[in-house]
């Protein structure tokens, strides 16, 4: 007599109303002030996997739309005044950092027999800014549900170890304020986690922390550009002939090349630069600095919202053929990253 396997989750009539409510609670949390990112997407892969998820269809139509608005929206809280203090040797130790990972994680994937875009993502969200490099170029590549939210809970695991772990590790180092401030940047995922083991080592790490961790984030454009170029070389060299056949083309367009949003991105953090360069000091730049603040809170919630809508749409097959793997790609990346960004900081910075 055979017997059929376990299952999670509500079944019968009562599913569907109960998956929607959920569905909708999940979403209206997600855009409060009281769930993170690294949230949002648990609660909506953990409700996929039981089987209490609802409007995947609507989830996976509009969730790449509200991750790009949200990158555009965080271009206004990018200071290029800021940026610019760091001067040509913080953009040049930025372009190395970025390129060793790029390359180790290329090795790394071959090794491991990789998916290339899950190592592109967990990759990007290593060398530049976490979860927003991410979700930048998630969408310029065309990745899954599934390879997005695998390279996210990757470098959200990471990034939160990193928290923790770097102030304390600093101090065992005998790091200086500027030193640990540098490291942080370079080594920690995400801008708050970077901003957070900054001020738990002292204000001087903080600020440093907080400006170099500014030049990486710009570094999301040319990342996806690059990224979007060469995604679109390879898919413009097979076309459908009408018979299951390809056939070559050597033809792509430019909003593969630049998606709209980085476009979008680049203007606002130029918008910004000349509105407040135009205002001067005072009242009117401060009224500006504050509406920045404030569609900075809101890409946050955005993103957050994103991010649950496409873990809403996993399926615990899907999150088993990706396995292990990246993590440990993540993993090495990460460690590479922290030794050899420790090594510079400590031979160049006093």
């Amino acid at each position: 007599m055979s017997t059929s396997p376990p299952t999670i989750g509500v079944k019968g009539p009562s599913a569907a109303p109960v998956a929607a409510a959920l569905t909708v609670a999940g979403g209206v949390f997600a855009l409060t002030p009281w769930c993170k990112t690294w949230l949002a997407l648990l609660l909506g892969i953990v409700l996929a996997v039981a089987g209490l998820s609802a409007f995947t269809g609507l989830a996976k139509k509009h969730s790449r739309t509200l991750m790009q608005v949200a990158i555009v929206l965080l271009g206004l809280s990018i200071d290029l005044a800021q940026v610019a203090r760091a001067g040509v040797p913080g953009l040049a130790f930025a372009a190395g950092t970025i390129v060793l990972v790029f390359a180790v994680g290329a090795a790394v994937a071959r090794w491991l027999a990789l998916e290339r875009n899950v190592a592109a993502l967990v990759a990007s969200g290593t060398a530049i800014c976490g979860g927003s490099a991410i979700a930048a170029t998630s969408t310029v590549i065309r990745a899954t549900a599934a390879q997005t939210s695998v390279a996210l809970g990757v470098v959200f695991v990471l990034n939160a170890v990193a928290l923790f772990v770097f102030p304390p590790l600093g101090q065992w180092l005998q790091l200086s304020q500027q030193q640990f401030g540098a490291w942080a940047a370079v080594a920690i995922h995400d801008m708050a986690s970077v901003t957070g083991a900054g001020k738990a080592f002292g204000p001087e790490a903080l600020e440093q922390a907080t400006v170099i961790k500014l030049t990486r984030v710009l570094w999301i454009v040319p990342v996806a550009v690059v990224l979007g170029w060469y995604v679109s070389r390879g898919d413009a060299g097979r076309t459908s002939a009408g018979d299951g056949a390809t056939v070559r083309s050597a033809r792509w367009t430019f909003w593969q090349v630049v998606p709209w949003f980085i476009a979008a991105f680049v203007g606002a953090v130029l918008l910004r630069a000349g509105v407040l360069a135009m205002l001067g000091p005072g009242d009117p730049a401060a009224m500006f600095e504050r509406f920045a603040a404030g569609a900075k809170s809101v890409a946050g919630a955005m993103m957050a919202l994103a991010l649950f809508l496409i873990g809403s749409t996993l399926s615990r097959k899907a999150i088993a053929e990706v396995g292990w793997r990246p993590m440990v790609h993540g993993v090495i990346l990460w460690l590479t990253l922290s030794v050899v960004s420790l090594l510079v900081i400590r031979a160049t910075i006093d």
